[in-house]
This record gives structure tokens, C-alpha cells and sequence, in this order.
């Protein structure tokens, strides 16, 4: 079967795009975290590239070129030696094209992306525990569910609980 998605690095025509969903209250009901600067994601965009071992950008894009959302990560660490350092995943999907696999799909070639190009043991994803399309996404992609992060997250004027989902190398 074909992949339904691909994901690409973001180019410098991408970040208008980017930056407005950023700053869309209503572009995901579970990632809004209030308004960025502007030209916030332009300056690391210029310093980067979006693509760094610690934290980056990519999008998701139909077999066709559209671009349909973006997946993004940063560091965790669990504990002082930096072999304890993880990296923490997120999707975002156009509400128009969710239900379909996508962020299923995204997420896994992410993780298969982390596990290539750095050394992590683990890739871990977190999300609001009333998100089930996004437990089923990370259950669908190989993710295991490692239990709950109370009140760990502050959004939207709240502390929100979390699920904690991972995958490690070799799975």
C-alpha cells in the first residue's frame, strides 16, 4: 500500500502558512497555547532551518504536495547525563483531514525519522486525556501508554492531565 503522507522539511515559503496556524485559537482544540511573537518561527527558521536535535518543524503533506498539518518535537530529559534525553512528539492535522490515518501515519515516519538521524533510545508523546483520537493515533503508530501526567500541562487559562504514550528504539 502506498503512504497515504509524507512529511518534508519546511521551506521559507511554508512559514506564513505556519505561523497562521500557530496563531489560530481554533486550528486544534488541544494545542492552543496563546499567540506567538511575530517572526518568532522566522528567526529560528533563519537560524536552523526548523530542523535541530533538540526541537524542530516538518510537515505533513499528501502524496499530491498538499500540505495538510506538521509534526513537531523537543527535548525531555530524565535525568543529568545527556544519554537520558528524549525527544516529545506532536501532530497537528487540518481539521479537514483528520480521521483518515494521517496523523497516524506522520507520527510514525517522525518517530523512524528521530530514531535515524539522532541517538535517542526513546521518543515519547503526551496529550490531553480527553484527546482519544490522538491515544488511538499513537496506539495505531506503536506507541505504548505509560499512564497519566496529573495537572501537567498549562493551557488555555488551566492545568490540563496529560497521557503519557512511548516508543523505543527497536519497536
Amino acid at each position: 500500500m502506498a503512504a497515504q503522507v509524507r512529511i518534508r522539511p519546511v521551506r521559507r515559503e511554508d512559514l506564513d502558512r505556519l505561523e497562521e496556524w500557530r496563531n489560530d485559537p481554533g486550528w486544534s482544540e488541544f494545542d492552543w497555547y496563546g499567540f506567538k511573537p511575530p517572526g518568532e518561527l522566522r528567526r529560528r527558521f533563519d537560524q536552523t532551518g526548523l530542523l535541530a536535535e533538540d526541537g524542530g518543524y516538518l510537515l505533513v503533506e499528501l502524496a499530491d504536495g498538499t500540505v495538510i498539518g506538521d509534526v513537531a518535537w523537543h527535548a525531555v530529559h530524565h535525568g543529568p547525563p545527556p544519554t537520558s534525553r528524549a525527544l516529545n512528539i506532536g501532530v497537528t492535522i487540518a481539521p479537514g483531514q483528520r480521521g483518515k490515518g494521517h496523523g497516524t501515519e506522520a507520527q510514525r515516519l517522525l518517530a523512524d525519522y528521530l530514531f535515524a538521524v539522532t541517538r535517542v533510545e526513546r521518543v515519547e508523546a503526551s496529550t490531553d486525556v480527553d484527546n482519544l483520537a490522538e491515544q488511538r493515533a499513537l496506539e495505531k503508530a506503536g506507541f505504548t501508554r505509560e499512564g497519566v501526567l496529573r495537572r501537567a500541562q498549562f493551557r488555555d487559562g488551566a492545568f490540563h492531565d496529560l497521557v503519557l504514550f512511548s516508543l523505543v528504539r527497536g519497536e
